[in-house]
C-alpha cells in the first residue's frame, strides 16, 4: 500500500522489539484531518493499545502530541512489566520515531510516500 490511510482502514506494522519480531495491526478509529487521528490495536502483543496523534499549527510550525495508552497481557505480571521497564521503553521508542518522522517531513524524503 502507498499513500495515506483514513478512517476505518487498517495497517499492519512489523518490527523487532527485545530481539523478537512482532506484528501489530491497528485500525484508524477516529480521523479529523489535519488535527487528529486515533489508531487502536486489533491484533498484537498488547492486551490493549490506543494511540492518539494530535497536530496543532503554532508559530508557523506543526506541533505533534502523541497520547499512547497500552496494557500488557498477563495480569499483575504484565502490569509490573509495564511500570518497571515497558513504559520507559515505549516512551523512548515513540520519541525516536517522532524524530524520524520530523526529519522526513522537513526534507524531501516524504515525497516517495505520496507520489506512488
Amino acid at each position: 500500500m502507498s499513500g495515506l490511510i483514513g478512517l476505518d482502514e487498517t495497517v499492519t506494522w512489523r518490527a523487532r522489539h527485545f530481539g523478537v519480531w512482532q506484528e501489530l495491526t491497528v485500525k484508524v478509529t477516529a480521523f479529523d484531518r489535519p488535527r487528529h487521528f486515533q489508531d487502536v490495536m486489533t491484533k498484537g502483543a498488547f492486551a490493549s493499545m490506543r494511540h492518539d496523534h494530535h497536530f496543532e499549527a503554532r508559530d508557523g510550525a506543526t506541533i505533534m502530541l502523541d497520547k499512547f495508552l497500552f496494557q500488557s497481557p498477563m495480569g499483575l505480571l504484565g502490569a509490573a512489566a509495564d511500570r518497571i521497564f515497558l513504559k520507559g521503553y515505549m516512551h523512548r521508542f515513540l520519541v525516536e520515531r517522532a524524530g524520524i518522522l520530523r526529519a522526513t517531513a522537513e526534507s524531501d524524503e516524504w515525497r516517495p510516500f505520496l507520489e506512488a
